[in-house]
């Protein structure tokens, strides 16, 4: 039996298998008079030291061995939902709805949402305070949008609201106010670690996304066992990583969670419909990936890197936030991004450098190998890609004839002169990406809590600015058809959201693969590969070793 990487495997794999690096083979022979010595002794001692060698291999997976076989796969389609939104630095209240940004008619079965200036853009976030109080609230809010009852399950959340801020949707706005209002000006609250406000929302069993999740399907509590080559396939599902922790500490200590709430928010963990797969934050760039409960088990390498290009080339008051994971057998990447400000001629080759500079820089941390093909550690190596967010391309018109196409919603003429649109044409960004045809008005810039474009408002020429399509959503690979692509209505930001969803083709074992993986997922004792004859006689048998 041969692996394929025998030199990372050679101190992975027990001594009975270590024959081919001494070039030798190991053959089991019937007792013959030409190659077995006669005598209790002899026979004894090489039966006893095959055994003590064959006894240590405590256990195997006979799925150790399929798993690197190659799999029949067949494709369905899966429905992602992903929208953007600069909110300008606004901090949202309880009575915020999110129907411009996730529409209650859609159920798709990953979301993928992105933001940009949950934050205001000073040095004091940049330089010196993580403020993670918006990225709770939004968290809030999301998880009460996703997870909202629907006819059949309105019960589904029946214990009572708290004041905590990880309770469900079942919350009501005035409590998820209080909640927020008691804590905004908590030094302790704003200083809480990121990983212990998004643990609510996360499945019971959230250190498993991180896992391997190789080509032959089995339940989540083999990955560890699938793969020989994965760093991280031999944690302890029992035992808590660094991460958790930390954030198994007692939760008033963050200064965010009322005594005695922790038991309902992980009862009730268990019947949300949408669990949040991964969350990031860097200044105030904020991406969230959420995914049906269903869909949870077969999410797997979860990863996320991320890209400063702000202040010096390298604070993260601009740049990118880029997720990395794969679904059954298809890798993924989220890209959320806030590039270059500015619409003096020439500021459109700053974004198409930090474009450059991101897919150049991002990397990914190397992670194992399935059925022969490396885990993607590049953006443009995944099989289906997306990319959401500010990127600040704008309208190479003046303001004056810009508000004309505008008065006649002639988009045509106005997206000809869209420097996106420029610049992709001539292939000096995104060759090779898509997007679809934009049937929408420009989303930046808006009077606050206003239908008004600012320059409609704005007296000083040096405060005005012309509207434009900074916000976007672009898509690279084969198998991912966009189905709508449009804007939201919501005046909470000067930017107005932006959404689309897709169907994408994932690549699944069939069902045959399947059962045979979940037969053969089963545990060898070290005494079932003692060789034994049909009569039972083992006493006069020997091994030769050639």
């Amino acid at each position: 039996m041969t692996f394929p990487d025998d030199e990372k495997m050679k101190g992975c794999r027990p001594k009975i298998f270590r024959a081919k690096d001494k070039k030798a083979t190991k053959k089991i022979d019937r007792p013959s008079s030409s190659n077995v010595k006669s005598g209790p002794s002899s026979s004894r001692a090489q039966s006893s030291s095959s055994f003590k060698t064959l006894s240590e291999v405590r256990s195997i997976r006979l799925s150790h061995f399929l798993a690197r076989s190659p799999s029949a796969t067949k494709t369905e389609p899966f429905r992602v939902f992903v929208s953007t939104w600069n909110v300008g630095g606004n901090t949202p209240t309880a009575e915020l709805n999110l129907d411009d940004f996730i529409p209650a008619d859609d159920h798709s079965d990953i979301f993928v949402l992105g933001f940009q200036e949950i934050v205001p853009l000073n040095a004091g976030n940049v330089l010196v305070m993580e403020d993670n109080e918006p990225a709770a609230r939004w968290l809030a809010l999301i998880n009460r949008t996703l997870n909202r009852p629907v006819d059949g399950d309105a019960d589904i959340f029946q214990h009572k609201p708290s004041l905590s801020l990880d309770s469900t949707s079942s919350r009501s706005s005035s409590n998820l106010d209080a909640s927020f209002s008691n804590r905004s000006s908590s030094a302790i609250f704003q200083m809480s670690s990121l990983k212990s406000i998004r643990k609510p929302y996360m499945p019971t069993q959230r250190k498993l996304l991180k896992l391997c999740n190789c080509s032959v399907e089995m339940t989540r509590k083999s990955y560890k066992d699938a793969c020989f080559g994965c760093p991280q396939a031999y944690i302890n599902e029992t035992d808590s990583s660094e991460e958790d922790e930390v954030d198994d500490r007692p939760n008033n200590a963050y200064g965010y969670v009322v005594d005695g709430v922790t038991s309902t928010v992980s009862a009730s963990r268990d019947q949300l419909k949408y669990n949040l797969v991964s969350c990031k934050r860097m200044v105030g760039i904020f991406v969230t990936v959420w995914a049906k409960k269903e869909l949870v088990p077969h999410i797997g390498h979860v990863r996320t890197s991320c890209v400063g290009r702000g202040v010096m080339g390298y604070l993260g008051n601009k740049g990118c936030i880029s997720v990395s994971m794969t679904l059954h057998q298809t890798s993924f990447c989220f890209i959320c991004s806030h590039l270059a400000s500015g619409e003096k001629e020439g500021d459109e080759l700053r974004r198409n450098l930090d474009v450059l500079e991101i897919l150049r820089v991002t990397q990914f941390p190397r992670i194992c190998r399935r059925a022969g093909q490396r885990i993607p550690e590049k953006i443009i190596d995944h099989e289906r890609v997306i990319w959401l967010g500010d990127l600040n391309y704008r309208i190479s018109l003046s303001y004056e004839d810009t508000k004309e196409l505008l008065t006649e919603n002639n988009w045509d003429a106005l997206f000809q002169k869209d420097q996106l649109n420029i610049e992709r044409n001539s292939g000096r960004v995104f060759k090779g990406w898509s997007e679809e045809k934009i049937y929408f008005a420009p989303t930046y810039k808006y009077t606050f809590n206003s239908d008004s474009y600012a320059g409609e408002t704005e007296t000083s020429k040096k405060k005005r600015r012309t509207p434009a399509w900074c916000d976007r959503i672009l898509w690279h690979g084969d198998g991912i058809a966009q189905l709508s692509y449009f804007r939201g209505e919501s005046k909470f930001s000067d930017h107005r959201p932006v959404c689309g969803s897709f169907n994408v083709e994932v690549d699944l074992l069939d069902g045959k693969s399947k059962k045979r993986a979940s037969n053969t997922n089963i545990r060898i004792g070290a005494e079932e590969l003692l060789p034994t004859s049909k009569n039972k006689v083992n006493k006069g048998a020997g091994i030769k070793i050639t």
